[in-house]
């Protein structure tokens, strides 16, 4: 039986991952968080249900990676087989008007936490993923897509604080030769999203009716656009690399298709049997550090053997998912 350390295992994307593995395996899981305002204990509650087996097998740990993890955390963490760090500070608007605490959460405490694996798991560690993201590669020109060793052009303070932090972590598998790749992923959706989010927004927005403002370029006539990727999506691919990933290299988690922005809703609203009301609005212009359009391309993981599921499918689910759960997951 292994055991996995998931940093921001509470947050939306942590959580996914941690209901994925103990559907999955048989392992142990601890899960770091700080628990703030990305962190929710209801949703590993949720997870783990009535679930013995997985109350059992899933601890929680609370650390803020700004400080190093000292003896007493360690002792709690205990020894772990894998090591997927996912806890970062993530809101782009955030970091252009406070970017130290991004170089503290992201950068710092990714430190912190490769120091933690370098001194306490020396004998025990088989792989640790650093959760990166589509950003550090900057705006996307039509039709490009980029592949995982292209040059990095960071936007906003966001993406720079997660491209440093990804370089420590290189710089620490080829100093320490410690068993650490790299991954970008998308943008992630799913259920127990924040609904301050773009997904949760738009069935909010629809429901009741409201005008959903959705950015796009200075013509207000080009939506941005993504490759949006379900989260139980990312926490498959996670589970894949796990037994396929090699040492020091770097993968995209994508997708299957670009999506923008408008059809994403227009698709919702399809779903919800109702009209969407929006506005193109050129919030990129007066914003500068958002970029309209990133684009990765996933055919490593799918020369691997990984896809993604249906964006249709997964938006289905999500939606049916919502619906059922709005007096929790959709405040007015």
């Amino acid at each position: 039986m292994s055991t996995l350390l998931i940093t921001g295992g509470a947050g939306f994307v942590g959580h996914a991952v941690v209901e994925h593995f103990l559907h999955t395996t048989d392992w142990d899981i601890v899960s770091l968080d700080r628990l703030d305002f990305s962190g929710n204990l209801n949703r590993l509650a949720e997870v783990t249900g009535d679930n013995r087996d997985f109350q059992q097998r899933l601890r929680i740990v609370w650390h803020d990676l700004k400080a190093e993890i000292n003896p007493q955390v360690a002792a709690q963490i205990g020894e772990v087989d894998y090591i997927f760090h996912l806890a970062a500070a993530s809101h782009v608007d955030r970091s252009i008007e406070f970017p130290m605490e991004f170089a503290m959460d992201n950068v710092v405490g990714t430190v912190n936490l490769l120091n933690f694996a370098r001194e306490y798991q020396t004998d025990t560690l088989k792989l640790l993923i650093y959760f990166s993201t589509d950003e550090v590669f900057g705006p996307a020109p039509p039709g490009v897509h980029y592949g995982e060793d292209d040059r990095y052009d960071c936007g906003n303070p966001y993406s720079a604080s997660k491209a440093g932090a990804e370089q420590f972590a290189l710089a620490y598998e080829n100093t320490y030769k410690m068993p650490i790749v790299v991954t970008h992923t998308m943008n992630v959706f799913g259920i127990r999203q924040h609904p301050e989010k773009y997904i949760p927004k738009i069935i909010r927005y629809v429901l009741d009716g409201k005008t959903l403002s959705i950015h796009a370029d200075s013509t207000r006539t080009i939506p941005g656009s993504r490759h949006y990727i379900d989260n139980g999506d990312v926490a498959s691919a996670l589970r894949f690399l796990v037994d396929h990933a090699v040492i020091r290299e770097k993968y995209n988690i994508v997708g299957k298709e670009e999506c923008d922005n408008l059809q994403l809703a227009q698709t919702i609203a399809g779903i919800l049997g109702k009209p969407l009301n929006y506005e193109l609005v050129d919030f990129h212009s007066a914003r500068p550090g958002h970029d309209l359009r990133y684009a990765l391309s996933g055919r490593k993981m799918e020369r691997l053997g990984w896809v993604p599921g249906d964006i249709r499918q997964r938006l289905q689910k999500t939606v049916e998912w919502y619906l059922a759960h709005q007096e929790r997951w959709l405040p007015r």
